[in-house]
């Protein structure tokens, strides 16, 4: 049975972003890992998220920063050589992005994932690897009938997907990040790589900036909070399940504990059909948190969306004991909170916080 090291030197490709600085957060609060953050701080809430971090650190000396893309080879192998663990959630993550530019989706998902699996290789220390794919590599979905309800769709057959759904890559985003899956799969067969691949469904959670493109949940929850219409694309009965992002740092932990179970394996992670709500479910629930009424407008769907999914994750419980403990309504007073404690953030625009100089100014002592 293969054990978790005792000495855990921690590397997060995209670790100043959503997911990434949450994950670094438990680990500085909860565990003596070492923890070094890779990211190009390109998104928007990077910067704070790195501050942030840094003061949970403290004078710790247990994290390290350095500024970088993962389409450098060269920086990603030496990033990489003195890992225990490497956590991979650096990405191009826009449908609509990876349409108008398909060759930085996929240089992004597909040459970045390439540049770690070598690296991981290369460095001949076997750490333990972890993925983030998306539920967008089983396509639309078609072949599963759907009921009509008056506020939602729903499956006439099935609870949920689970692993065993045909792959159907369907956009340049699915694509990219289901050949980089499969890549990180067939690392963990040819290589011995124990890797694990979470297919995730919609993750919310604090320190989440989310736009029409990504992070649908907060992109609604904080529309309505600044009186900011948006755009519902198809009729808003559209259903996803929602994963607090506690409940995947916990998954995390639960795979990485249990890697006799787990390693070189696929899961599909999500809330399940009891989180599961639709565009127009959410603005009803936001109303009745907040008190304001999210205005928006429609138009047609956009190519590469699927009008239900939601996540079976049996295989997730049945090799880790997992499962989410912390339900929708929960998850959007945990960003409610968030968002009322930090609202100042949300003033700053998108080229003050794109600007790599800026945020390099904004974090000291870190390598560029």
């Amino acid at each position: 049975m293969r054990k978790p090291q005792s000495f855990r030197s921690v590397l997060i490709f995209g670790g100043a972003g959503f997911i990434g600085s949450n994950w670094a957060r438990y680990l500085l609060e909860h565990t003596d890992a070492k923890v070094h953050i890779y990211d190009n701080v390109s998104r928007i809430g990077v910067r704070h998220n790195l501050q942030e971090l840094q003061r949970i650190a403290g004078r710790s000396g247990r994290l390290q920063i350095t500024i970088g893309d993962v389409r450098d080879s060269a920086m990603v192998q030496r990033a990489v050589r003195t890992a225990t663990e490497v956590y991979h959630f650096a990405a191009q993550v826009a449908v609509t992005t990876s349409v108008s530019e398909p060759r930085l989706d996929f240089e992004v998902n597909v040459g970045g994932t390439f540049n770690i699996l070598e690296a991981v290789r290369k460095s001949g220390r076997r750490p333990f690897l972890l993925f983030t794919s998306t539920n967008k590599v089983y396509g639309e979905l078609n072949s599963h009938r759907l009921l009509a309800g008056s506020t939602r769709y729903s499956y006439a057959d099935i609870r949920g997907i689970a692993e065993n759904q045909p792959l159907d890559f369907h956009s340049p985003y699915g694509c990219s990040k289901g050949a980089a899956d499969q890549y990180v799969h067939d690392y963990a067969r040819i290589y011995g790589i124990p890797s694990v691949v979470f297919r995730m469904s919609c993750i919310a959670g604090p320190q989440q900036f989310g736009n029409e493109d990504q992070g649908w949940v907060a992109h609604f929850l904080y529309s309505a909070l600044q009186a900011s219409p948006i755009v519902v694309y198809g009729d808003g009965r559209q259903i996803r399940d929602v994963l607090c992002v506690e409940d995947l740092l916990r998954a995390f932990d639960a795979v990485r504990v249990s890697l006799n179970n787990t390693a070189g394996q696929i899961y599909n992670v999500g809330g399940g059909p009891e989180n599961t709500v639709s565009l127009l479910e959410l603005m009803e629930e936001i109303r009745q948190l907040t008190g304001r009424k999210l205005e928006y407008e429609t138009c047609p769907m956009r190519p590469g969306d699927q009008l239900v999914y939601v996540t079976e994750s049996a295989k997730l419980r049945r090799d880790t004991g997992w499962q989410p403990q912390v339900n929708l309504r929960q998850t959007l007073e945990q960003m409610y909170a968030w968002w009322k404690r930090n609202r100042e953030l949300f003033a700053v625009t998108p080229a003050e916080e794109r600007v790599p100089g800026t945020a390099l100014e904004q974090v000291p002592g870190v390598a560029a």
